[in-house]
């Protein structure tokens, strides 16, 4: 699986912004997929995780410091997991990471690095006050 975010760049404080991650393969409904960042001089950190469990269900998992705010949601027909992030703060710019994994879903284990295989590059969102 290749991965291949977009929807990055430069925002004012309030604004809301959403990223989109692109997957390559045949069996993206398959992949459970999360979304992490690494602000400067951090270690990279976890932000939601979904699963796809059938029909319109899915499974979704997000640390604290982003619930109410932050959305992530997926695209099976497009192959696409996005990251919709709203009253973004200067505290929100970092780097931000796709990534994508088949390995059991266990909630947790799912915001660990080491649960991924898969990663994108990464987008950079700088968020100004």
């Amino acid at each position: 699986v290749q991965l291949v975010e977009s929807g990055g760049g430069s925002a004012q404080a309030g604004v809301s912004l959403r990223l989109s991650c692109a997957a390559s393969g045949r069996t993206f409904n398959s992949y459970h997929m999360a979304w992490f960042r690494r602000a400067p001089g951090t270690e990279r950190e976890f932000i939601a995780a979904i699963r796809w469990i059938g029909g319109s269900t899915y499974y979704t998992f997000y640390t604290d410091s982003v619930k109410g705010r932050f959305t992530i949601a997926r695209d099976n027909a497009r192959n696409t997991v996005y990251l919709q992030m709203t009253t973004m703060k200067p505290e929100d710019t970092a780097v931000y990471y796709c990534a994508a994994d088949q390995r059991s879903w266990n909630s947790s284990y799912i915001s660990s690095i080491s649960a991924y295989f898969y990663w994108g590059q990464g987008t950079q969102v700088t968020v100004s006050s």
